[in-house]
């Protein structure tokens, strides 16, 4: 029976009233989220709310307080979801975030975090992180991690809650209208398309996802160089209009003076939940279960989202972009 445990100490710049505080000082005094990412291919199999039931207690008894459970792949799904999640944490003045992922090889991670207050929901460098073999050993560490520090968390919930998920109603701007078509014009303005990655601090919640968690930072550069690589031969090979390469964040003024009016936009996650998302039917006889990639385009003038006439996501990137741009071809 093996754990890893490993902690790292920050202060917290952006927070003044929480300056110089560990994260489990914020964990033993305040609300807490916990948002779970689970492995359907680990053995046995755990969903995320069953593994939130087994948790629950021992978040508990270390002296925590988590009012409210949510499926990691749910809230990175789009980066409005994370905007939207965001304001909901911060109108129930959540001060932390749990994060709990089981790895596809069984394992058990936990990170605890301050919350954000913004769209990252987490920032890198905050946090402290445990690691387990097993789920026994898993809740042990998890009971004794505050080594005995007194909790002022009073009245806390017996037992996991999982509210529904929110929508994007008042969240400050337009509900992004998804359309089942290709957009006109291509042939006139530049198509944007980003090759930085996934460097930006809102996508650092998505690393803790149970199939990208563990990752070294020179895998994830080697696979941002080879994506990078294809995505300018399948565009070379395929897309017959202009294209932008973007190396670097501009805004949308600074695009669309450069007659970028198209954004190559990507999301990835589980079938289903992008189906839905997307407003498209999910056939009976489909796994929702498996992760794809979608790839559609954001034109920036309106808030519209073209995602083809057919539904083209595919579990290799290089696959759903080959399929996507073939429906673009004039």
């Amino acid at each position: 029976m093996k754990y890893i445990l490993g902690i790292v100490f920050a202060c917290f710049a952006n927070l003044p009233s929480f300056a110089q505080e560990t994260p489990i000082a914020g964990f033993l005094d305040g609300k807490s989220v916990v948002l779970i990412s689970a492995s359907q291919t680990a053995d046995p199999a755990l969903t995320w709310q069953q593994l939130a039931s087994e948790i629950h207690v021992s978040l508990v008894e270390a002296g925590g307080d988590p009012i409210a459970y949510y499926e990691l792949e749910d809230v990175t799904l789009t980066e409005g979801n994370q905007r939207t999640y965001a304001e909901v944490f911060s109108k129930r003045m959540v001060r932390n975030l749990v994060i709990i992922t089981r790895k596809p090889t069984g394992s058990f991670h936990i990170h605890i975090a301050p919350f954000s207050q913004d769209l990252s929901i987490i920032k890198p460098g905050q946090g402290l992180s445990i690691e387990a073999d097993d789920l026994a050993a898993f809740k042990t560490q998890i009971t004794s991690l505050t080594a005995n520090q007194k909790s002022r968390n009073f009245l806390v919930l017996e037992v996991p809650e999982f509210p529904t998920p929110p929508t994007d109603a008042g969240s400050g701007g337009s509900t992004a209208t998804y359309l089942a078509q290709t957009p006109l014009n291509l042939n006139v303005f530049k198509l944007g398309v980003m090759l930085t990655g996934v460097s930006r601090e809102e996508g650092f919640l998505n690393t803790f996802r149970q199939d990208l968690l563990g990752k070294s930072p020179q895998q994830r550069e080697a696979e941002q160089l080879a994506e990078r690589q294809g995505l300018e031969r399948i565009f070379g090979n395929i897309y017959p209009y202009e294209v932008a390469f973007l190396t670097e964040s501009r805004t949308t003024q600074q695009l669309i003076q450069d007659r970028v009016q198209f954004i190559l936009m990507r999301i990835e996650g589980r079938e289903a939940d992008i189906m839905n998302n997307m407003g498209v039917p999910l056939p009976a006889d489909s796994d929702g279960n498996r992760i794809v990639v979608k790839y559609y385009i954001k034109l920036l003038a309106r808030n519209e989202l073209y995602i083809g006439k057919e539904w083209d996501a595919a579990p290799d990137w290089q696959d759903a972009l080959v399929n996507f741009l073939n429906q673009l071809a004039p």
